[in-house]
């Protein structure tokens, strides 16, 4: 391979390295130019100290299949996969941009509606990858690319599980993914579900609106235990303008039992589109175009992963007890914006009382017919 970053450097003889864009724990991201195509492209390559792990090896193999898979435009396409002198790769669409968690960083706290924007468009690309029959497991503000015309593509599939590979029972005892962001079931190692990807951008969404986590910790295992067994910090308490309807929404999203979240992603989506389109004002008594973060100005909260956004592995949390349900004490937003009315009005059906009469006054009607047959063949029963 005549890939070099300090001469003229070119992949498989086809992709044309020109910078790089991005450096994670397993790989390095490099902007090319398509010699065959004559397009620019992000190019994914391994890590010269991983090409040697077969479990890193799979991931990123596991990352190229499972994205390869998938066609939406808010998921980041997968162009093609290769080899080139042991060094692997993966080609993919080049996104101009930032990531959400720079874009966090950097701004703080965003307002309701550019938040719902990016949180409904985050949720139409894991939603497609859930009926697809994919869990992302590691979901996070580093794996969302914002473009400067607010598209959102997700990213980073490389500890995606199939859905037909997941045993409901089972358990690891060593944990993949970003502490920061990965549900409850995940810290303590049992099997994710499309719910745990739902947890994840509750998390995101906490932030956006916030410009902080729910749960800081400087070790990784603590960060977890907080996940499963701390509730998260009501968005008011750092924001007091954010609407009722939006905190009850995040606070379902980041329950601790998964049966308690919305199921899917595209579950949690259509709640926010409802939302934003019919139920913020009659809501909160004001348009979300009015509401306004208060902390515009804070930064996004800590965390253990570095600079770089990476993944890690930490040991499994001890299984947490599980929770009761907590009843509602008045309709959540997805009954008041999205669900159907079971109740039936009081009073009487008149439609089918007079339905009833008509037909009870046509029996009644038949019986001098059935009299005049009667006799009309019988004349002997008149005496």
């Amino acid at each position: 391979m005549s890939y070099t970053m300090s001469g003229e450097a070119l992949l498989n003889q086809r992709y044309k390295i020109l910078s790089q864009i991005g450096a994670g724990g397993m790989a390095i991201v490099l902007k090319a130019q398509d010699l065959s195509l004559g397009r620019l492209v992000a190019v994914k390559v391994l890590r010269d100290s991983h090409t040697g792990d077969a479990e890193f090896l799979n991931r990123f193999l596991n990352e190229a299949r499972a994205a390869a898979n998938l066609t939406h435009p808010n998921i980041v396409t997968v162009h093609d996969f290769g080899e080139d002198s042991g060094r692997y790769y993966m080609v993919m669409e080049h996104v101009e941009g930032r990531n959400l968690k720079d874009i966090i960083r950097n701004e703080g706290a965003l307002n309701v509606d550019r938040a719902l924007d990016y949180a409904i468009q985050i949720c139409a690309g894991v939603g497609y990858a859930h009926r697809a029959g994919l869990v992302h497991c590691d979901l996070k503000p580093q794996n969302v690319l914002v473009t400067p015309e607010g598209r959102v593509k997700v990213t980073d599939f490389g500890i995606a599980r199939a859905l037909v590979t997941i045993k409901p029972t089972e358990m690891h005892d060593i944990v993949w993914g970003s502490p920061q962001y990965y549900s409850p079931e995940q810290a303590a190692g049992e099997a994710p579900t499309p719910a745990s990807d739902v947890y994840s951008i509750g998390v995101t969404i906490f932030e956006m609106l916030t410009g902080k986590l729910p749960f800081q910790a400087e070790a990784p295992q603590d960060l977890a235990a907080k996940h499963l067994h701390e509730d998260a910090p009501p968005l008011s308490l750092y924001n007091p303008a954010i609407p009722d309807a939006i905190e009850k929404i995040i606070q379902k999203v980041l329950a601790k039992e998964p049966s308690t979240r919305y199921r899917t992603a595209d579950q949690l989506g259509h709640i926010l589109i409802s939302y934003r389109d019919r139920g913020a004002e009659a809501t909160s008594g004001r348009p979300v175009a009015a509401v306004r973060t208060a902390s515009a100005a804070s930064t996004a909260g800590g965390g253990s992963t570095g600079s770089d956004g990476a993944s890690v592995t930490v040991p499994r949390t001890p299984s947490r007890p599980r929770p009761q349900p907590i009843r509602p004490v008045a309709p959540s937003p997805e009954e008041q914006y999205y669900g159907e009315d079971d109740s039936e009005e009081d009073g009487f059906d008149w439609i089918a009382i007079t339905l009833g009469a008509i037909a009870l006054v046509a029996v009644l009607g038949l019986i001098p017919l059935w009299l005049f047959v009667i006799l009309q063949y019988n004349p002997g029963l008149i005496r």
